[in-house]
């Protein structure tokens, strides 16, 4: 079993659309033909098998490991919700529990060949991000926030932790940055405009990308359909795919063998 890179999506807090973007990287990298994986430890909060449409399925164990859910284009999942009775059961665990699950989730599951592994962590600075910068060897993070200036004084929170554990960080990724009117064609700033690349730039973070909120994005989320939306909208996917490739950069199927 062998881990080409291995990748922590990361935000300052919640509603900002990580899992999200999580989900779309994760298409976009299977698109252009790598083998991709993805950890949910958000365990409280997990959304990644609904937005995939893969929550009806559960997770089997054999020989004593586990073995992930696979999406219609071959994307493997772990998430607590592949676990539970009923998807919408409530985790009701203290961190370190919640913490244990995580380094389970990793330490005991049968990932095969991936060339990304891709790990949605809860949103804040607390007792799993924790966990994981301090037991998994992450090429690095991607930090997932929105242009509001609550949030992005929130996401220095996020930048600063991985600074001090010593972890990479590729960049930033801002959500919902602007909208494309379908009558005008012009990009309409809904929550602010330009006020986060100034500020990563004083931090010597990139800013990755600006994703627009897009109706198509969301319908397909919430349908659990997200695989779909390259061929709807496949410039965005292209450009959103190479951005995430280039910064992360060329496999090494050699860094990590579990």
């Amino acid at each position: 079993m062998s881990i080409g890179k291995i990748v922590g999506i990361m935000s300052g807090k919640g509603g900002v659309g990580k899992s999200s973007i999580t989900s779309l990287m994760a298409v976009s990298l299977s698109n252009n033909g790598k083998r991709v994986g993805i950890l949910d430890a958000d365990i409280t909060g997990p959304s990644i098998p609904k937005v995939f449409g893969i929550n009806n399925k559960r997770i089997m164990s054999v020989d004593n490991k586990i073995r992930p859910v696979k999406t219609v284009s071959g994307i493997k999942v772990t998430s607590i919700n592949l676990m539970l009775d009923n998807e919408d059961d409530p985790v009701v665990w203290r961190g370190p529990l919640v913490g244990n699950m995580v380094k389970q989730f990793y330490e005991d599951v049968d990932w095969g060949e991936l060339d990304y592994l891709l790990i949605d962590l809860p949103p804040g600075t607390g007792d799993v991000p924790l966990t994981i910068m301090q037991s998994v060897s992450l090429d690095g993070v991607v930090v997932v926030t929105s242009p509001q200036d609550l949030v992005n004084l929130i996401v220095k929170k996020s930048i600063k932790m991985a600074n001090l554990m010593g972890t990479n960080i590729y960049g930033v990724v801002e959500n919902m940055s602007y909208f494309v009117c379908d009558e005008c064609d012009k990009k309409h700033y809904i929550f602010g405009k330009g006020g986060m690349e100034p500020k990563l730039n004083e931090l010597g973070v990139d800013l990755l990308y600006s994703f627009p909120i897009n109706p198509d994005f969301t319908e397909l989320c919430d349908e659990g359909r997200i695989e779909v939306f390259g061929k709807i909208n496949f410039d965005l996917c292209e450009k959103f795919s190479h951005v995430v490739e280039n910064k992360i950069g060329a496999i090494k199927v050699e860094n990590c063998c579990i």
